[in-house]
């Protein structure tokens, strides 16, 4: 018996978990040996983030473990520090220890995106994204907070202050980001007698003209105005300037203090692509051909290479635009993941590869509990229904039935009991309250000796 084809999957979001998940269904075991590498434990689904930020879901709820789904796969906890495709080998750091090298006969390059920022002022020290379930945690925790901090002070500008939120982009993960939040600290505010829901700001900065474009103009102008019939401040045209020690300064000429500055304007390829040797286009996309498979420079075929998903360049057969390329987004990308697992076992079995071709059919939006917009094969639905109709499309794309059942759970619960609105922001510093209370070493052995001498250790 020879041996075995090793197939390396770099990354375990929307396309390296479906990718490796398919293959290891599809391929019988003496077939192929799959590697899984990726810096988490898990997959997070990410158009839940904004219902796990405001507690509609549990956050566990919104990643997938890939030890129990992926259990025919080899999982390597580790980032992926370069790829010499020439050598057939990937250099991996694990958690802890020194990096080891990954070889393999095909590879999966997957390891999706990361927030597109830009050098201004204060961003960097005082605001936070919106991509991980980490940042969605800590977005809870921060709004929750500083309902209280605005309820205990007397200071009329720390009050404004923190009950001031400002979100930059008006793309998907900035509107229901803002819409749930909002929705969220409001329902929160029947437990503050002392604050009311007008003395909350919450801001939306957009450099364009328009919000939601995936949805349409109709639908993208009816969320505003949704949005500003709650009170909203909606900022179109508009763009972040400055945000130095919370002063949040805009180029249309306002200027105010905010203690929440979340950034979700778009993303970027992984800069795990710039330690490759495959060819990229002008945006750092890496280029394939509808097979997704990677092509070079010359147009030629590089053996053994695919990707898809954010990180690349996939030409999209179903629009009529010349050189029009697949938008990244999770719909594409689901897509993608079966067509190039399927392309891979035909290429292990001798048979022939297939294009990926997707007619783009719409898109749901969340403004909040019970309202949204959506765009689903040229038919336009807003309020109870588009939000409906938002939950069963990502009900129905959550990987395992476990994640399924998990969050219609939660959704059932959340019909006849209340919001759970309690801050638990002690989870971003834990080892603070022992740290607080346990005192320095004295010298060597001075707390044994103090034991033995009968004195009190007191903090």
């Amino acid at each position: 018996m020879g041996v075995k084809p090793r197939i390396l999957v770099v990354g375990a979001g929307h396309v390296g978990l479906y990718v490796a998940l398919r293959l290891s269904h599809k391929l019988r075991s003496t077939e192929a040996d799959i590697t899984v590498v990726d810096p988490q434990p898990h997959m997070t689904y990410q158009p839940f983030l904004p219902e796990a930020a405001a507690g509609s879901i549990s956050p566990r709820h919104t990643v997938v473990p890939l030890r129990r789904e992926l259990r025919r796969c080899r999982i390597l906890s580790g980032e992926v520090q370069h790829i010499s495709h020439r050598d057939r080998v990937a250099t991996v750091q694990p958690i802890i220890g020194p990096a080891v090298q990954v070889p393999y006969d095909h590879i999966v390059v997957a390891p999706g995106s990361v927030s597109r920022t830009l050098p201004i002022p204060g961003l960097r020290e005082n605001a936070v994204g919106f991509k991980t379930i980490g940042e969605a945690i800590w977005l809870r925790n921060h709004v929750l907070d500083r309902l209280d901090v605005a309820a205990t002070t007397v200071d009329k500008d720390t009050r404004r202050r923190a009950l001031t939120f400002v979100f930059v982009g008006g793309g998907y993960a900035g509107i229901e980001a803002l819409a749930e939040m909002e929705d969220m600290a409001r329902s929160a505010l029947r437990y503050y007698d002392e604050l009311d829901d007008s003395d909350m700001h919450w801001v939306l900065v957009e450099a364009t003209q328009r919000v939601l474009p995936e949805v349409g103009r109709d639908m993208g102008a009816y969320t505003v105005e949704q949005l500003r019939r709650r009170g909203m401040d909606i900022r179109l045209g508009t763009r972040l300037e400055s945000c130095v020690d919370g002063v949040v300064k805009l180029s249309d000429g306002d200027s105010f203090e905010a203690d929440t500055i979340v950034w979700t304007a778009g993303v970027k390829p992984s800069p795990m692509l710039e330690h490759t040797d495959f060819p990229r286009d002008s945006k750092g996309r890496i280029t394939c051909l509808p097979t997704l498979q990677i092509v070079g420079r010359d147009g030629l075929v590089v053996p053994g290479a695919w990707s898809a998903g954010d990180c690349a360049a996939v030409p999209d057969l179903a629009s009529s635009t010349p050189g029009a390329l697949c938008a990244p987004n999770a719909q594409h990308a689901v897509r993608q993941a079966r067509r190039l697992a399927d392309n891979i076992r035909a290429t292990l079995r001798g048979t022939v590869v297939k294009n990926y071709k997707h007619k783009y059919v719409g898109s749901v939006a969340s403004l909040g509990l019970h309202k949204g917009v959506a765009h689903v094969y040229g038919v336009k639905v807003r309020g109870r229904l588009a939000w409906f109709m938002h939950r069963t499309y990502h009900l129905s794309r959550v990987p395992s039935l476990n994640r399924k059942i998990r969050v219609v759970v939660d959704w059932t619960l959340a019909l006849v009991l209340r919001r759970e609105v309690v801050s638990m922001g002690g989870l971003h510093a834990p080892r603070a309250p022992f740290t607080e209370v346990t005192p320095p070493a004295t010298g060597r052995g001075g707390l044994a000796d103090e034991s033995r001498n009968g004195t009190d250790v007191k903090a």
